[in-house]
């Protein structure tokens, strides 16, 4: 069936093999088209350690990985999402996503595409299937000068330096782009449904249609991000999901709505009102038991942190409430056939595939404990007494270094390759300007 893609495709001259690595990049190679029946076949090689570099792209230099295992590689293999264009390009060009095993064949424990499958996995064993979609933020951005700025409008030339909330002109403003992006999220077969004008500068949200593959949701997330920023340097501006490109305005975040199916077919958190089952709150009992030592997974950088701060439409505290946007943890109104758990704190600037199976994970974790959450908050949560999500980047280090909760959903291998990554990080981002730590963020996350 791959190859079938390539053959009504004659004028793909050449392909991208792309795994990601734990910081969400995509790494891999260049092949000719004409190559491609091998990779399809006996999949490529790569080193383990490449799934675990650095923000920069560097080797890990405390990681045994490199040097005290012999840099071995493992064998990447496609998954089963195939071959899509990449209409961001200008020569046509196909992507192959790709994920690594080891040599026996068994799956890499510090692949996080299979860090996501394992927790399905888990899900699959109990006869439950988990029901995902999500909402992407991100900013058009003007990076050629000295500072970050909105673009022109490609209609009119001005800037518009100011919030533009569910602004139709907005989204008028930069028409072109957007459809330019509905068409190549087509040919992607990337679910993009609604797309809004947010409160920053320049910032835009798209919502992907819910998804009863787990792995097929992270991987939508993950390709549309990378054609998002690949699309936009094709319109002259740049298009970033870092978390806080602009101090004074609401950062990015990639919020995560799921349900539970069981084998029926059927809602586990539909009481046929609007509280939900029981399955629904040990479901955010978990969440929320979880939540501390898992921040880093949802603000993987230094910049999330500035995300991170009260009353910037962003929570802060452990908490979770019935239709409250200032918690944590929000269960939306309406249908309660569509009963779900809405999860806020993780940024644009996140791992789709991490952040996921952090999510499911934990939230499996309190169906299984049949844990109960604390009462639900309403009002203002900012205002509240209620335990706090980390606020510094080492801290949320430390805390999912020494989490006992953590380890319930992922390995200890990617566990400690994340850790020794962002310890590597933080030391050497101290070293750079704010300006420079923008521009590295800017184009990566």
């Amino acid at each position: 069936m791959m190859k079938d893609w390539l053959r009504k495709h004659p004028d793909v001259r050449t392909i991208r093999v792309a795994a990601v690595d734990l910081n969400g990049q995509a790494r891999g190679k260049r092949i000719p088209a004409r190559f491609a029946d091998k990779v399809v076949k006996d999949g490529t090689r790569f080193p383990y350690s490449v799934l675990n570099l650095d923000i920069w792209g560097e080797d890990i230099d405390d990681s045994p990985l490199v040097f005290e295992e012999g840099d071995q590689d493992g064998t990447l293999k496609p998954t089963e999402r195939g071959f899509m264009p990449m209409p961001w390009l200008e020569a046509p060009t196909a992507l192959l996503p790709i994920w690594m095993f080891r040599e026996n064949g068994q799956p890499y424990e510090g692949d996080p595409r299979h860090a996501l499958r394992a927790v399905v996995d888990r899900y699959k064993a109990r006869g439950l299937t988990p029901v995902c979609a999500m909402e992407l933020e991100f900013f058009l951005i003007d990076d050629s000068g000295k500072t970050l700025q909105v673009p022109p409008s490609p209609r009119s030339g001005k800037r518009r330096k100011a919030s533009e909330t569910l602004s139709i002109r907005a989204l008028d403003a930069f028409d072109t782009f957007f459809t330019d992006l509905y068409d190549a999220c087509e040919e992607m077969d990337i679910p993009a449904d609604t797309t809004t004008s947010e409160t920053g500068l320049g910032q835009f949200e798209v919502n992907l249609m819910h998804c009863d593959d787990a792995l097929r949701a992270a991987d939508d997330a993950w390709l549309f991000k990378m054609l998002v920023k690949g699309l936009a340097r094709r319109h002259g501006f740049a298009a970033s999901f870092m978390a806080k490109p602009y101090q004074d305005y609401s950062g990015s975040g990639l919020h995560t709505h799921f349900s539970v199916l069981d084998q029926k077919g059927d809602n586990i958190f539909d009481s046929g009102g609007p509280k939900g089952t029981a399955a629904l709150r040990h479901a955010v009992a978990g969440c929320l038991e979880a939540m501390h030592d898992s921040t880093l997974l949802f603000a993987p950088h230094l910049n999330s942190y500035d995300r991170l701060v009260p009353e910037a439409h962003a929570p802060t505290s452990i908490c979770w409430g019935y239709e409250n946007r200032t918690a944590a943890i929000r269960i939306p109104a309406g249908n309660p056939a569509a009963r779900r758990i809405e999860h806020r704190v993780a940024g644009g600037d996140v791992n789709p595939y991490l952040m996921l199976a952090a999510i499911l994970g934990a939230a499996l974790s309190g169906i299984e404990d049949s844990r109960e959450p604390p009462a639900p908050v309403t009002g203002n949560s900012y205002a509240l007494t209620l335990p706090q999500i980390p606020t510094t980047w080492d801290s949320a280090i430390d805390a999912f270094e020494a989490s006992s909760v953590v380890p319930r959903f992922l390995s200890k291998e990617l566990i400690r390759n994340l850790v020794l990554t962002k310890r590597q990080e933080l030391h050497y981002i101290n070293e750079l300007s704010p300006e420079e730590r923008i521009e590295i963020y800017l184009d990566t996350v």
